[in-house]
């Protein structure tokens, strides 16, 4: 196979190399993510960039290690062009998903292709063993994939809670026992390395869904999950709306039931009212009222439901019913084009969606459109490599080209 030929400086004295803008540097390397390979005229063309602006920022990010030569244009009678590509070997990202049951893991290249991935059970008890079963996992992930982990650009960590950056605490995170305590960064970074961030379970399921699920191309949309606890992501005009404190979606701490209209005892002692009643637990809470056993996990109500089970069918309408109040409130704020449910309840959406939508419509006049997470499990650990690669990008541009200065 004949080498891709590579541009040739002209005869003469060497030309004095345009004066380079490094946002015009990041601007074709933008645009070869996104449209693929392309010759420097093309490149010309989409960026409104000189000729010998294009040619000179190839040279330099091709000298980085951030683009590559992928083969030559076919042009007839005229020459060829050598057409380049975004080269996404030149970093690494590793995406974690904390789950009360599972831990997830996936390392991924620039391009967000994922390149290894493995997945355990949650049975750590403690934090500092929790925080060592992620390191691990990480690394096996990592190493079983050919690649060395100096060359991971960016780490992130999803879990429930609210993350606060002030002293590394995630708060809110009861799901997982203990795992809320001060310095949970330092103690991750400590076994991962400085490039490793901490986000909101939900929100990364958004971001999931935005990069890789239904949320392509939806401007303002929400993920709702609904599992063992209760949470939402918000996405704004494309972005994640975080809130001033990186609260914005805990509905589990919506008002609900006779907390909207009993005098505060000014404890917050029903903090989470609305997880209560909605997450899995809640489920099973209204399937016991209902008649059923006790020892059933929701899972199993609603697969009994789908059997036609009488007092299976009347746990699954409450919860259609309760998660419609927090629809309606969220539509009358925000005007969401789309609503995702995912989690393990809310994946249920074909049982999920006739008492949701029929009290959702004596609710609000407002009609968001519903639908099932197209990612699942997936959600939240492809939202952590999307978030990771977002981050990653821009890091491993500034470092390949200050080295190669």
């Amino acid at each position: 196979m004949t080498a891709p030929k590579r541009p040739t400086p002209a005869s003469g004295p060497h030309p004095k190399q345009p004066w380079l803008r490094p946002r015009s540097v990041q601007a074709i390397l933008a645009e070869l993510r996104r449209d693929g390979p392309a010759s420097p005229l093309q490149l010309a063309n989409r960026t409104h960039l000189s000729k010998s602006v294009v040619d000179s920022a190839l040279q330099t990010l091709e000298r980085a290690g951030l683009v590559r030569p992928a083969g030559d244009t076919a042009r007839g009678r005229n020459p060829s062009a050598t057409l380049f590509e975004h080269d996404p070997t030149a970093g690494y990202v590793v995406g974690v998903d904390v789950g009360q049951t599972w831990v997830r893991c996936a390392v991924a290249d620039l391009a967000g292709d994922i390149v290894g991935r493995r997945d355990i059970r949650n049975t750590s008890r403690t934090v500092p063993s929790l925080v060592t079963s992620v390191s691990r996992l990480a690394h096996q992930v990592v190493e079983g994939a050919g690649i060395p982990w100096s060359r991971v650009a960016q780490t992130v960590v999803g879990s429930p809670g609210v993350f606060d950056p002030g002293d590394g605490t995630l708060l809110l995170a009861s799901r997982i026992r203990r795992w809320g305590r001060p310095g949970l960064l330092d103690a991750l970074r400590d076994e991962l390395g400085e490039r490793t961030a901490v986000a909101n379970d939900a929100n990364l399921a958004a971001i999931g869904e935005r990069w890789f699920g239904c949320g392509i191309g939806v401007g303002t949309f929400v993920y709702l999950l609904v599992g063992t606890g209760v949470g939402m992501g918000i996405v704004i005009d494309g972005k994640l709306h975080m809130g001033a404190r990186g609260a914005a979606g805990e509905v589990a701490y919506l008002p609900f039931g006779d907390e909207t209209v009993s005098a505060s005892n000014g404890h917050g002692s029903r903090w989470g009212s609305f997880e209560e009643v909605a997450s899995a637990q809640g489920v099973i809470q209204d399937a016991v009222e209902l008649g059923m056993s006790p020892r059933l996990s929701a899972r199993r109500i609603f697969d009994a439901a789908r059997r036609g089970d009488v007092a299976a069918s009347g746990a699954v309408d409450r919860e259609g019913e309760r998660l419609a109040v927090v629809i309606a409130a969220i539509s009358a704020l925000i005007d969401p084009e789309l609503v995702v449910l995912g989690g393990g309840i809310g994946s249920n959406l074909e049982l999920l969606r006739a008492p949701l939508v029929q009290r959702l419509h004596q609710l609000t006049p407002f009609r968001p459109r519903i639908v099932a997470s197209e990612l699942g499990d997936e959600a939240i650990l492809l939202g952590a490599v999307a978030s990771a690669l977002e981050a990653a990008r821009d890091r491993v541009f500034e470092l390949r080209l200050a080295v190669s200065d």
